[in-house]
Parts: structure tokens; sequence; C-alpha cells
């Protein structure tokens, strides 16, 4: 089971990691553009070459118009696509000053405990997320400059906010195993100690 969970995580994780670089490479593009742009509108380039600079500025030369629309739903996607693994690997960030002292039956049952309101919270926003969508949907907002659905944003980010979820409840549920049965059933996390 492990292997199909892991699988799915890191097929998430894949895609938020090309979307994250798409973002990336759009927003080179975008800002190139605008200061391409800017260069071309200056008084000096005006006043040098008026004929090469208006051509270049016609044939739409400067920013992608709704950039930072397509960023924001990017964005929101990326966050959910690499929550999967995050929670999986349990590279949340972890104040353990305290549980490090404690003894290893009572630090398994706060690490138990711990996972379970993970998967909680998890699929309230999963479920959020999807009443959001719907209400997105049914009032028909649309985007400022691109005037695409609003929802759209929510709908690509609503998969892996169930996967998430999903990949929480395993590791509860082997999280709590490995507490009645004393079994190491998932490897050495990699927490993040602060």
């Amino acid at each position: 089971m492990y292997k199909l969970v892991s699988a799915v995580a890191h097929f998430f994780a894949l895609l938020g990691g090309l979307v994250l670089s798409g973002l990336v490479v759009l927003t080179c593009f975008s800002i190139s553009g605008r200061l391409i742009n800017t260069v071309l509108h200056s008084e000096p380039v005006q006043s040098v070459m008026p004929m090469l600079a208006g051509t270049m500025i016609n044939t739409g030369l400067g920013p992608i118009n709704g950039d930072f629309e397509l960023v924001e739903a990017g964005m929101a996607f990326a966050i959910f696509a690499f929550l999967p693994l995050c929670q999986l690997s349990g590279s949340h960030a972890s104040v353990d000053v305290f549980t490090n002292q404690l003894p290893p039956a009572v630090y398994h049952f706060i690490r138990c405990l711990i996972e379970l309101v993970f998967t909680a919270v998890l699929f309230l926003v999963a479920i959020q997320l999807y009443a959001g969508m719907e209400s997105k949907r049914a009032s028909g907002q649309t985007s400022f400059l691109l005037e695409y659905p609003v929802w759209w944003g929510y709908a690509i980010s609503v998969p892996g906010a169930w996967v998430a979820a999903l990949v929480s409840l395993y590791i509860s549920v082997c999280r709590f195993i490995e507490l009645l049965s004393g079994r190491t059933l998932l490897a050495q996390d990699s927490e993040v100690a602060h």
C-alpha cells in the first residue's frame, strides 16, 4: 500500500513542479517583455529609432496579459500538489524540544494524535475548498483581465487537497497501528526540527 501512496504523492509533486517551473518561465517572459516595452517607450529609443520601436511595440511586445492571474491559480495548484508528498515524508516543521524528552510510548502517542489532527484539518480544507469552488462556480465570477471563471483555480487545487487528506489518513492509520503494536510500519520521516 505504501508504494501506491508514495507513487501518487510523487506524481502530484511532479505535476506541481512542472506547473511551478512553467510559472517561473511565464514570469520571466512577462518581466522581460515589460522591461523591453519600457525601453522601447523611452525617450532615447523613441528619438533615435522611432519606427523600429513602434514596429516592435505594435507586435505586442510587452508583459503577458493576466500573468498575475495565471500565477495566482498556478501557485494554488502547486501548493496543493506538493502537500501529499510533504505529508507522506513528514516534512512539516516541528518544535520537539519538549517531546524529545518524553518516554517513547508517550512520544508515539503524541505523534499519532498529531497525525489525526492533521488528517482532520486536511479533510476540512479539502471539503471547504470544494465548497468554495462550487460557490464561485454558482456565482459566475470571472478573473479581471483574462475573464476565465475563478472556480477553475479552485478546481485544479481540489484533487491535490483530497490526495493530501487521503495520504494523511493513511499515515494516521499507520501511526495508530504502530502505537498499538509497537512495530514500525513507516520509515523514520524527515521532520524539520526547530
